[in-house]
């Protein structure tokens, strides 16, 4: 179960908890609305959303972060080290969007004996080469979310993945239309299904 922020049906948190394995995203806000089991939380390892949340002691206690087994980090250092560049000259504004702290959140696993993964710059390559199929407006990465879909059905072929509050849209330069449209398609081929068979609108999805 791979559960984002975006809006949840009261009625679906029992469904959630009774997944073998559940996944979140950075600070967990679909944990009690969206039921409370986390066995992995995937963070954003770089830029302002991993310096908050490292800096943060409600982030380090949330009940969803501690009974986590697993941190998995979407963001290969190599893969955003190469791209500050890049973005320096076409999104200046996002001047410390590669700041890594890959190692901080390692080191805050050792700490709290988690284990941590670090999802390689493959899966971030596939998944941009499968987004190019539905003709992406200029983009800066895929979503947080995008990534852990990629992850999970590369490393868990076998499994029954559904997603659980996924809106598709948030910030401005994930391509969440085109991430809409891939998603689809792998519900249509058998590989994904969503909760209840919805697709949530919502703002605050953020994964």
């Amino acid at each position: 179960m791979i559960v984002g922020n975006g809006e949840i049906a009261e009625a679906e948190a029992g469904i959630i908890d009774a997944a073998d394995f559940v996944v979140r995203f950075n600070d967990c806000r679909s944990y009690d609305t969206g039921g409370r089991r986390t066995d992995a939380v995937a963070v954003c390892n770089t830029g302002r959303p991993a310096k908050a949340m490292l800096g943060s002691l409600e982030w380090r206690a949330h009940p969803g972060v501690v009974s986590a087994g697993e941190i998995w980090s979407v963001r290969d250092p190599e893969k955003f080290a190469a791209m500050r560049a890049p973005l320096a000259v076409s999104h200046p504004e996002l001047d410390d969007f590669c700041d890594d702290y890959t190692d901080e959140f390692s080191a805050f696993c050792v700490d709290t004996d988690k284990a941590h993964i670090v999802i390689g710059k493959s899966v971030h390559e596939a998944v941009d080469a499968s987004l190019s199929a539905f003709a992406p407006a200029p983009y800066v990465v895929p979503s947080s979310g995008m990534i852990v879909i990629a992850e999970v059905l590369n490393t868990y072929a076998e499994a029954e993945v559904t997603l659980a509050g996924f809106g598709h849209s948030g910030w401005e330069w994930h391509p969440f239309a085109a991430e809409r449209q891939l998603v689809d398609s792998y519900i249509a081929a058998g590989r994904l299904t969503r909760l209840g068979g919805e697709t949530p609108v919502s703002s605050s999805q953020g994964a």
